[in-house]
């Protein structure tokens, strides 16, 4: 009879990397951060309003545009659960039939809770090719409320966990994976190289995981293997979640960092490419940042397979950025107009902003491909299509100064 109880980490992950300060390391920290636009998915899934999939794409389309090359698209969860969601089967129908334009290929991924969701994935995957699916792009007789597909089958339904809200390593790249060497250009049909990845998630903590899946993080991490199995199998990358690393709803700021990592080391041994750790709650600060990170690497962790999520709830998430940084981690997860919020997570903000986000590698020297001012316009299109304030400072300063 298998055992429910956490893996420990019997062997050590491999771990290359040097310890290097990040304000001794220019060289090596310029053109090596990898933004992750958790957008979409993420960032609209928590929203009271209905979203149109009209706006959805639109927004995926101009997102596209701007030279970032990861972008959470949507989630294969119960409508039930996460109703913003419901209809990402025609999200992905899209994506693959009529991909947007970009200046370079983008890899689009798709939460999916348990093998069912990914089951239903795959089966909406396999029924397309490129060019004959329907443009759900295009102006319609009623384009502007685009119907929402009936929910999922009963017995789904029930058997279908609620996803948490964070994040978000879409596809390996060459070493320069933030573009230094390629500006953004004008949108061009670059998509022949698009990717389709997953994410699946687990929480730090055994409160959060009962409210979040109703299970214990032995049994997340049981239903997380069958899913890395399957994806494997058809050679579909997997990128997975940590929830509440720094500070829980239920448990409290002080989540042990050896429960984290010890979570982490689980996802990446049974073949999850990347491990986003998220701070859900935006609880987490510069000191419990740098402790947990050292934890991580002390367990054998390696910083490429690693990306952090920042709730920015408190106002620390550009912080713990820099943190992140001076350690050596080079991806991170951000949400255009600091779109987001956790239904597991009361009073837990948007994910950092996009913009924000940028505006501040770019100060700091590093190169991400990413057009700031093309991202400060989608923020304040987007917030202004949810009827809600745009969270991104930086966002708003930059469209003030185009204005003047």
């Amino acid at each position: 009879m298998r055992s429910k109880s956490i893996p420990r980490l019997v062997r050590v992950l491999p771990y290359k990397g040097t310890t290097r300060c990040f304000s001794t390391s220019p060289h090596r920290f310029a053109g090596q951060v990898r933004i992750v636009e958790v957008g979409p998915r993420d960032g609209l899934q928590n929203e009271k309003t209905s979203i149109s999939l009209k706006i959805k794409l639109e927004l995926i389309k101009r997102l596209a545009q701007t030279g970032v090359r990861d972008i959470e698209a949507g989630s294969f969860v119960a409508p039930k659960w996460v109703p913003q969601m419901a209809n990402s089967a025609d999200v992905l129908n899209h994506l693959l039939g009529h991909p947007p334009s970009a200046p370079h290929p983008i890899t689009y991924n798709y939460l999916v809770p348990n093998l069912k969701g990914l089951q239903n994935l795959l089966r909406t995957a396999d029924d397309v090719k490129p060019g004959t699916a329907p443009d759900l792009s295009q102006p319609t007789e009623d384009s502007d409320s685009l119907p929402t597909p009936p929910p999922s089958p009963k017995e789904q339904e029930e058997a279908e966990p609620a996803p948490i809200t964070s994040t978000e390593d879409p596809n390996e790249m060459p070493s320069d994976t933030s573009g230094v060497n390629d500006p953004v250009k004008p949108a061009s049909s670059s998509t022949l190289g698009n990717q389709t990845e997953i994410s699946i998630f687990t929480a730090a903590t055994e409160a959060f995981s009962k409210a979040n899946t109703n299970c214990s993080i032995a049994e997340s991490l049981d239903r997380c293997k069958e899913i890395v199995t399957l994806a494997k199998s058809r050679d579909i990358r997997v990128r997975g979640y940590v929830s509440v690393a720094l500070g829980c709803p239920y448990e409290g700021p002080d989540v042990a960092p050896s429960r984290v990592a010890e979570v982490t080391a689980s996802l990446l041994e049974m073949g999850v490419d990347e491990v986003s750790v998220a701070d859900t709650t935006g609880m987490g600060t510069a000191t419990r940042t740098r402790n947990l990170l050292k934890t991580l690497s002390a367990a054998g962790v390696a910083n490429q397979d690693l990306a952090l999520h920042f709730h920015d709830t408190y106002g620390q998430a550009l912080v713990n950025v820099v943190v992140g940084l001076e350690h050596g981690i080079r991806a991170f997860d951000s949400s255009v107009g600091g779109l987001g919020g956790c239904p597991y997570s009361k009073g837990a903000t948007g994910n950092v902003a996009t913009e924000d986000l940028v505006y501040c590698l770019h100060s700091l020297g590093a190169t991400t491909g990413v057009d700031v001012e093309k991202m400060a316009e989608i923020g304040s299109w987007i917030s202004t299509e949810l009827g809600r304030e745009n969270d991104s400072r930086a966002g708003k300063a930059v469209l003030a100064r185009l204005r003047m």
